[in-house]
């Protein structure tokens, strides 16, 4: 043998020796990236689904919102018509709304109260032949400016 068959022997022995210390290791790092690209699947698939989830309950957060919104003007209704009646009881109580209490049939029955004005009384028949009914100064004024209307 010669020293080039030699040294040709021994290149291809160290080159299988190389691959045989190196095929472990690049195997390795072969399974490394696969795993690497597995976990990188799994995170965007994980963050996918979490940021679906997220819009999901961001919509649900504006639904809420919005009936809460609704809640509240409801609640400022509510309060509003709490203020409005008892603002009416406050003048029922001090007798600023008794005409509200009296109908229309009613008001002779309560003539002379604070209910029923003196000039919101309506004339009945009875008192005009009666002769009871005396010309207020509201109808003395009224007949006066009828007559002094050009017609």
């Amino acid at each position: 043998m010669t020293t080039g068959a030699i040294i040709a022997i021994a290149i291809v022995v160290l080159i299988i020796i190389a691959l045989i210390v190196a095929l472990p290791k690049m195997r390795e790092r072969n399974e490394l990236r696969a795993r690497e690209r597995e976990l990188q699947q799994r995170r965007e698939h994980v963050s996918a689904e979490h940021r679906e989830q997220a819009g999901v309950r961001e919509g649900r957060a504006e639904e809420a919102e919005r009936r809460a919104q609704l809640a509240a003007q409801e609640a400022r209704r509510e309060r509003a018509e709490a203020q409005a009646h008892e603002e009416r009881a406050e003048l029922h109580e001090h007798g600023q709304a008794d005409h509200e209490l009296i109908e229309e049939h009613e008001r002779d029955h309560f003539a002379g109260t604070s209910a029923v004005a003196e000039h919101d009384r309506p004339a009945t028949h009875d008192r005009d032949l009666d002769g009871d009914h005396t010309e207020s100064e509201d109808d003395v004024r009224e007949d006066d400016v009828r007559q002094t209307r050009p017609r």
